[in-house]
Protein backbone atom coordinates (compact mmCIF):
# COMPACT_ATOMS: atom_id res chain seq x y z
CA UNK A 1 0.00 0.00 0.00
CA UNK A 2 2.64 2.32 0.69
CA UNK A 3 4.54 1.50 -2.02
CA UNK A 4 1.51 2.05 -4.25
CA UNK A 5 1.34 5.52 -2.77
CA UNK A 6 4.70 6.60 -2.70
CA UNK A 7 5.18 6.95 0.58
CA UNK A 8 7.41 5.74 3.49
CA UNK A 9 5.34 2.67 5.33
CA UNK A 10 5.73 5.21 8.74
CA UNK A 11 4.10 7.54 7.09
CA UNK A 12 1.24 5.19 6.14
CA UNK A 13 1.15 4.27 9.51
CA UNK A 14 1.47 7.79 10.55
CA UNK A 15 -2.22 8.37 8.51
CA UNK A 16 -3.77 5.95 10.16
CA UNK A 17 -3.14 6.67 13.68
CA UNK A 18 -4.61 10.16 12.50
CA UNK A 19 -7.46 8.57 11.33
CA UNK A 20 -7.22 9.76 7.67
CA UNK A 21 -7.36 6.87 6.29
CA UNK A 22 -10.18 4.22 7.34
CA UNK A 23 -9.39 0.79 8.96
CA UNK A 24 -8.43 -2.01 6.70
CA UNK A 25 -9.91 -5.10 6.30
CA UNK A 26 -8.18 -7.50 8.92
CA UNK A 27 -7.65 -11.49 8.48
CA UNK A 28 -5.97 -12.56 11.48
CA UNK A 29 -2.51 -10.38 12.16
CA UNK A 30 -2.90 -9.40 7.83
CA UNK A 31 -4.61 -5.91 7.00
CA UNK A 32 -6.15 -5.68 3.42
CA UNK A 33 -6.00 -2.70 1.85
CA UNK A 34 -8.06 -1.76 -1.60
CA UNK A 35 -8.35 0.69 -4.00
CA UNK A 36 -10.43 2.97 -1.88
CA UNK A 37 -7.82 3.28 0.63
CA UNK A 38 -5.23 4.06 -1.96
CA UNK A 39 -7.49 6.71 -3.67
CA UNK A 40 -7.90 8.42 0.08
CA UNK A 41 -4.05 8.18 0.72
CA UNK A 42 -3.36 9.96 -2.72
CA UNK A 43 -6.32 12.59 -1.59
CA UNK A 44 -4.12 12.98 1.62
CA UNK A 45 -0.74 13.92 -0.22
CA UNK A 46 -2.37 16.03 -2.37
CA UNK A 47 -3.66 18.11 -0.72
CA UNK A 48 -0.53 18.11 1.62
CA UNK A 49 1.10 19.22 -0.94
CA UNK A 50 -1.40 22.20 -1.98
CA UNK A 51 -0.49 23.14 1.77
CA UNK A 52 -3.22 22.00 3.90
CA UNK A 53 -2.64 21.08 7.24
CA UNK A 54 -2.99 17.02 8.90
CA UNK A 55 -6.06 18.64 11.29
CA UNK A 56 -7.40 20.32 8.05
CA UNK A 57 -7.49 17.45 6.14
CA UNK A 58 -8.70 15.05 8.98
CA UNK A 59 -11.68 17.99 9.62
CA UNK A 60 -12.76 18.05 6.12
CA UNK A 61 -12.61 14.26 5.45
CA UNK A 62 -14.81 13.65 8.71
CA UNK A 63 -17.16 16.52 7.14
CA UNK A 64 -17.18 15.06 4.52
CA UNK A 65 -18.00 11.31 5.28
CA UNK A 66 -20.58 12.86 7.05
CA UNK A 67 -22.55 14.47 4.20
CA UNK A 68 -25.47 13.32 2.48
CA UNK A 69 -24.80 10.68 -1.05
CA UNK A 70 -25.53 11.41 -4.39
CA UNK A 71 -28.69 9.38 -3.66
CA UNK A 72 -29.91 12.10 -1.59
CA UNK A 73 -29.41 15.29 -3.58
CA UNK A 74 -32.09 14.78 -5.56
CA UNK A 75 -34.76 13.95 -3.11
CA UNK A 76 -33.53 16.92 -1.29
CA UNK A 77 -33.63 19.45 -3.92
CA UNK A 78 -36.08 18.04 -6.22
CA UNK A 79 -33.49 17.88 -9.05
CA UNK A 80 -34.14 16.56 -12.25
CA UNK A 81 -30.93 15.83 -13.56
CA UNK A 82 -31.40 16.88 -17.11
CA UNK A 83 -32.10 20.11 -16.24
CA UNK A 84 -28.46 20.90 -14.28
CA UNK A 85 -25.52 19.38 -15.05
CA UNK A 86 -23.38 17.08 -12.00
CA UNK A 87 -19.49 17.32 -12.03
CA UNK A 88 -17.70 15.05 -10.50
CA UNK A 89 -14.39 16.16 -8.22
CA UNK A 90 -11.38 15.13 -6.36
CA UNK A 91 -10.97 16.56 -3.25
CA UNK A 92 -7.88 18.13 -4.87
CA UNK A 93 -9.56 19.20 -7.48
CA UNK A 94 -12.16 21.08 -5.64
CA UNK A 95 -9.28 22.61 -3.24
CA UNK A 96 -7.79 23.58 -6.79
CA UNK A 97 -11.09 25.36 -7.33
CA UNK A 98 -11.91 27.53 -4.28
CA UNK A 99 -7.87 28.13 -3.49
CA UNK A 100 -7.41 28.47 0.00
CA UNK A 101 -11.55 28.51 1.04
CA UNK A 102 -11.86 24.86 1.20
CA UNK A 103 -12.33 24.67 4.84
CA UNK A 104 -14.21 22.27 7.43
CA UNK A 105 -17.32 25.25 7.82
CA UNK A 106 -17.51 26.05 3.81
CA UNK A 107 -17.43 22.15 3.29
CA UNK A 108 -20.14 21.61 5.95
CA UNK A 109 -22.38 24.31 4.60
CA UNK A 110 -22.05 23.00 1.16
CA UNK A 111 -23.36 19.55 1.89
CA UNK A 112 -26.10 21.26 4.16
CA UNK A 113 -27.06 23.48 1.20
CA UNK A 114 -26.81 20.10 -1.15
CA UNK A 115 -24.36 21.84 -3.53
CA UNK A 116 -22.04 18.76 -2.94
CA UNK A 117 -22.66 14.95 -2.00
CA UNK A 118 -20.36 12.03 -1.80
CA UNK A 119 -20.30 9.03 -4.36
CA UNK A 120 -17.37 6.89 -3.57
CA UNK A 121 -13.99 8.58 -3.42
CA UNK A 122 -15.28 11.37 -5.55
CA UNK A 123 -17.40 14.59 -4.58
CA UNK A 124 -20.32 15.18 -6.38
CA UNK A 125 -21.16 19.38 -7.28
CA UNK A 126 -25.01 19.35 -8.19
CA UNK A 127 -24.28 22.11 -10.55
CA UNK A 128 -21.73 22.95 -13.45
CA UNK A 129 -23.11 27.06 -13.53
CA UNK A 130 -23.08 26.93 -9.79
CA UNK A 131 -19.58 25.16 -9.17
CA UNK A 132 -18.23 27.70 -12.43
CA UNK A 133 -20.29 31.17 -10.76
CA UNK A 134 -18.96 30.24 -7.04
CA UNK A 135 -15.35 30.13 -8.11
CA UNK A 136 -15.62 33.24 -10.05
CA UNK A 137 -16.66 35.11 -7.13
CA UNK A 138 -13.84 34.10 -4.84
CA UNK A 139 -11.08 34.25 -7.98
CA UNK A 140 -12.78 38.58 -7.56
CA UNK A 141 -12.35 38.63 -4.22
CA UNK A 142 -15.14 37.40 -2.67
CA UNK A 143 -15.23 34.83 0.76
CA UNK A 144 -16.45 31.40 -0.25
CA UNK A 145 -18.43 31.59 3.46
CA UNK A 146 -20.22 34.70 1.82
CA UNK A 147 -21.09 33.07 -1.60
CA UNK A 148 -22.83 30.09 0.38
CA UNK A 149 -24.68 32.42 2.84
CA UNK A 150 -25.93 34.56 -0.36
CA UNK A 151 -26.93 31.05 -2.23
CA UNK A 152 -28.61 30.11 1.18
CA UNK A 153 -30.58 33.50 0.86
CA UNK A 154 -31.18 33.09 -2.48
CA UNK A 155 -32.79 29.62 -2.47
CA UNK A 156 -35.46 31.08 -0.04
CA UNK A 157 -36.54 34.04 -2.63
CA UNK A 158 -36.18 31.30 -5.10
CA UNK A 159 -38.44 28.94 -3.58
CA UNK A 160 -40.86 31.81 -3.19
CA UNK A 161 -40.61 32.76 -6.87
CA UNK A 162 -41.34 29.11 -7.73
CA UNK A 163 -44.78 28.85 -5.66
CA UNK A 164 -45.41 32.10 -7.39
CA UNK A 165 -45.30 30.91 -10.83
CA UNK A 166 -46.96 27.16 -10.10
CA UNK A 167 -50.04 28.76 -8.28
CA UNK A 168 -50.16 31.07 -11.45
CA UNK A 169 -50.21 27.96 -14.16
CA UNK A 170 -52.40 26.06 -11.67
CA UNK A 171 -54.73 28.62 -11.06
CA UNK A 172 -54.87 29.44 -14.66
CA UNK A 173 -53.99 26.13 -16.85
CA UNK A 174 -55.63 23.83 -14.08
CA UNK A 175 -56.49 20.75 -16.84
CA UNK A 176 -52.97 20.54 -18.79
CA UNK A 177 -50.99 18.60 -16.92
CA UNK A 178 -47.89 19.66 -18.81
CA UNK A 179 -48.01 23.34 -18.91
CA UNK A 180 -45.96 23.52 -15.50
CA UNK A 181 -42.96 22.11 -17.06
CA UNK A 182 -43.29 23.74 -21.08
CA UNK A 183 -44.19 26.84 -19.55
CA UNK A 184 -41.04 26.99 -17.01
CA UNK A 185 -38.61 28.80 -19.47
CA UNK A 186 -41.26 31.84 -19.29
CA UNK A 187 -40.79 32.28 -15.70
CA UNK A 188 -36.79 31.79 -15.85
CA UNK A 189 -37.23 34.67 -18.88
CA UNK A 190 -39.35 37.07 -15.91
CA UNK A 191 -36.94 36.30 -13.31
CA UNK A 192 -33.65 37.23 -14.98
CA UNK A 193 -34.77 40.33 -16.60
CA UNK A 194 -36.37 41.21 -13.18
CA UNK A 195 -33.20 40.76 -11.95
CA UNK A 196 -31.10 42.98 -14.07
CA UNK A 197 -33.51 45.97 -13.68
CA UNK A 198 -33.31 45.39 -9.71
CA UNK A 199 -29.63 45.33 -10.25
CA UNK A 200 -29.77 48.73 -12.62
CA UNK A 201 -31.96 50.20 -10.21
CA UNK A 202 -29.71 49.74 -7.06
CA UNK A 203 -26.46 50.93 -9.16
CA UNK A 204 -24.98 54.68 -8.00
CA UNK A 205 -26.04 56.68 -11.06
CA UNK A 206 -22.59 57.31 -12.97
CA UNK A 207 -21.14 60.80 -12.05
CA UNK A 208 -20.99 63.47 -14.83
CA UNK A 209 -18.34 64.54 -16.72
CA UNK A 210 -16.11 67.43 -15.35
CA UNK A 211 -16.81 69.68 -18.05
CA UNK A 212 -20.32 69.61 -17.08
CA UNK A 213 -19.82 69.73 -13.34
CA UNK A 214 -17.92 73.01 -14.34
CA UNK A 215 -20.24 74.72 -16.52
CA UNK A 216 -22.16 77.58 -14.58
CA UNK A 217 -25.78 77.59 -15.20
CA UNK A 218 -27.38 78.82 -18.31
CA UNK A 219 -28.64 82.43 -17.35
CA UNK A 220 -31.89 83.74 -18.52
CA UNK A 221 -32.67 86.07 -20.97
CA UNK A 222 -33.03 89.43 -19.36
CA UNK A 223 -36.81 91.52 -20.49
Amino acid sequence: MAEAAGIPVRTLRFYRERKLLPPPRREGRIAWYDDHHLARLRTVVALLERGHTLGGIAELTAAFENGRDVGQLGELLGIDWSQETPVRLTPEALADHFAGEVTPENLAASLDLGYLAADGDEIVHVSRRLLDVSSALVREGVPLSAVLETGRRVRAHADALAALFTELVSTHLPQDEDALPRLRPLATCVVEAELTMAMNRLRPPSPAPAGDRNRAPAQEPSA
